[in-house]
């Protein structure tokens, strides 16, 4: 007898049962597979990208990525953009949307420690120690918005700290866009994360100093769960895979420190 002779014979109600758990059984192979979208600070873009392929090679999940300054990104899922995690540049703005009632609070976590450099495309120019903020030649510096993104705001800082505030500073939104404008040679010299110009552990492309700690607020970068990935398994899971071992050899590759 076939089966579904066998489920007609049964009490009408019993029938839509098990033709539902039918149903449901057949499709659960599909509906484990989620898209995540993941918003993450400029600074970070291309390590969080390194970090979704991995992560979509042991998993059937896929991440989307959206970048931006973290400022930027905030004021988005302030106003009910639909991510799924938030991987700051900062501490605070991770910590407000908690404190909003828009994010997990067990979740928040620092993923990253971000070292700032002050970088050249010319691999000639003397950046050591600053000394090319002295030049006379070099009086535009290029930063990441000090309001919008904590790389900016770090960069501010050190230009304060060497009584440099006559200076012109040649602000991009985010700290990609600071890159560019010296990447470009639009701007002689300019303060990038050491993510974006480190291979291999060293600097290697252009002219670059390691700014001291000391001189600016350390840069911790927080990551949270927000309220629309709170039920998704796949925003659970690839935040665990960037926290692990695997994850943060990734991230130490960039020049990011990870304890």
């Amino acid at each position: 007898m076939s089966l579904f002779k066998r489920l007609t014979r049964l009490a009408p109600m019993k029938f839509l049962h098990a033709l539902v758990a039918g149903i449901l059984l057949l499709q659960t192979p599909i509906t484990l597979a989620e898209d995540i979208t993941v918003a993450v600070a400029s600074n970070f873009t291309q390590v969080l990208r390194e970090l979704a392929l991995d992560f979509q090679k042991e998993s059937e999940h896929r991440v989307i990525v959206a970048s931006g300054s973290s400022g930027r990104l905030y004021a988005q899922v302030v106003n009910g953009a639909p991510y799924d995690l938030f991987f700051s540049a900062d501490a605070e703005k991770p910590a407000q949307l908690v404190a909003d009632g828009l994010a997990d609070a067990g979740s928040l976590v620092t993923y990253a420690l971000g070292t700032l450099v002050l970088w050249s495309a010319d691999p000639d120019m003397r950046v050591s120690n600053g000394e090319a903020l002295l030049d006379p030649r070099n009086q535009r510096v290029a930063l990441a918005n000090p309001r919008l993104a904590p790389y900016g705001a770090a960069a501010a800082q050190v230009l304060d700290g060497m009584a440099l505030q006559g200076i012109t500073r040649v602000t991009g939104e985010n700290i990609t866009q600071a890159y560019q404008f010296v990447e470009t040679g639009n701007v002689p010299l300019g303060f990038v994360a050491l993510s974006q110009v480190v291979e291999e552990g060293r600097i290697q492309r252009g002219a670059g100093w390691i700014v001291p700690q000391a001189m600016y607020d350390p840069i911790r970068q927080d990551v949270v769960l927000l309220n629309h990935g709170e039920d998704s398994i796949a925003a659970r899971n690839f935040l665990d895979f960037v926290l692990s071992a695997e994850g943060k050899n990734i991230i130490s590759k960039y020049g990011y420190g990870t304890d």
